[in-house]
């Protein structure tokens, strides 16, 4: 059997370690006697993500790009459903669809999909062989390009580059 490693820089591990402490830091309310259990824990979870994700190109200028964009989709997202809500005939016309993804599997198609998920008028449904099942809430309404941008947008974040693939409309 074969064991591929992935090469992590000084840079990757510490970002991540940074990034764990930060999380412990907000959770302990910034107590430093909690430091006790929280190094330790950092410690175990940093190695648990050197040993289970493995070293990925990661933009964070376009991480900070990605947020008000996420933020601007959910606010006008959650707003069309509230919409939809209010009158006494819900007008929803729900459609499943098959969404072949241009993503390279790992991390940044784990991003999409809960990118995907989070924003109102869609659910991920399931993935199988690279393609997305995504439940939408209106066959009406744009739901094809929005998906495309939300996949341009992660691969810009995780600086790769999308696969060429037919998509049906």
């Amino acid at each position: 059997m074969t064991v591929l490693k992935a090469k992590f820089s000084g840079l990757t591990i510490l970002s991540r370690g940074l990034l764990l402490s930060l999380i412990w830091w907000i959770l302990s309310d910034g107590t430093a006697s909690s430091w006790w259990i929280g190094a330790p824990a950092v410690l175990i979870a940093l190695s648990c993500s050197i040993a289970l994700l493995p070293a990925t190109c990661f933009n964070w200028l376009e991480l900070l790009r990605f947020v008000p964009f996420f933020l601007l989709r959910s606010l006008l997202g959650g707003m069309d459903v509230a919409r939809r809500a209010f009158p006494r005939r819900i007008p929803i016309a729900p459609i499943l669809i098959e969404y072949p993804l241009r993503l390279p599997p790992g991390a940044a198609q784990v991003f999409m999909i809960n990118t995907v998920s989070l924003l109102p008028g869609t659910l991920i449904a399931g993935l199988e062989n690279n393609k997305l099942n995504v439940h939408v809430l209106d066959k009406e309404t744009e739901f094809l390009s929005e998906l495309e941008l939300v996949e341009q947008r992660v691969a810009q974040i995780f600086a790769t580059t999308l696969t060429v693939c037919e998509r049906g409309k």
